[in-house]
């Protein structure tokens, strides 16, 4: 990964956007614009945050596989694996990493056919500082609450976590507890023998 690089977290007299206590979240920016990469691996490092950055969707998935990460902001249209296809690919590994799309057109049609793929976030260029600071702070805290204590997977707008008629979760798994016992359902059709 030509552009995979770790920015050290600058100190700054403004307002930490994280608590000086715990270590600093680690981000994964995705975008085949450079200046914009750029920018978002700069703002989110002087903000505090551990961040990498990939110049695309392929780049990305080998970062995701082979490192741990708190948040992935993603691009959608970019060359070889779009955000889309890096959030197919992430559901199907069942990897439980919050995203924030940020992108100049959001993917609508693909959403709609497959709901489950829905980013916790999204950002429609052009967006400020601010709101990105903003969204990525909700983002982080509603996955840190999560891992808190909450279910195994909770899914995006279904606080009964129920599974849509196509058998497909209706949203993407938001995050795992990370501390928690391991939770196992065993479904069987068959009747029980006597």
């Amino acid at each position: 990964m030509k552009e995979n690089q770790t920015l050290p977290a600058c100190e700054s007299a403004s307002t930490p956007l994280q608590s000086q206590t715990s270590p600093p979240h680690r981000i994964l920016v995705v975008d085949d614009d450079i200046s914009i990469r750029h920018l978002g691996t700069e703002l989110l490092s002087q903000s505090g945050y551990e961040v990498d950055a990939a110049e695309d969707g392929a780049a990305a998935w080998e970062a995701l596989s082979a490192d741990s990460y708190d948040l992935l902001i993603t691009d959608n249209n970019m060359p070889k694996v779009s955000g889309v296809e890096l959030l197919r690919k992430m559901r199907a590994a069942r990897m439980a990493v919050p995203v924030i799309m940020a992108t100049g057109t959001f993917p609508v049609e693909e959403f709609a056919t497959s709901p489950w793929l829905q980013p916790d976030a999204t950002l429609l260029k052009p967006y400020s500082r601010q709101e990105m600071l903003r969204t990525v702070k909700k983002v982080l805290r509603e996955a840190d609450s999560a891992a808190d204590g909450s279910p195994l997977f909770m899914y995006r707008g279904k606080k009964d976590n129920k599974i849509s008629q196509s058998g497909e979760p209706a949203a993407a798994p938001l995050t795992c507890a990370r501390n928690s016992p391991h939770r196992i359902l065993a479904v069987d059709e068959d009747k029980p023998m006597v």
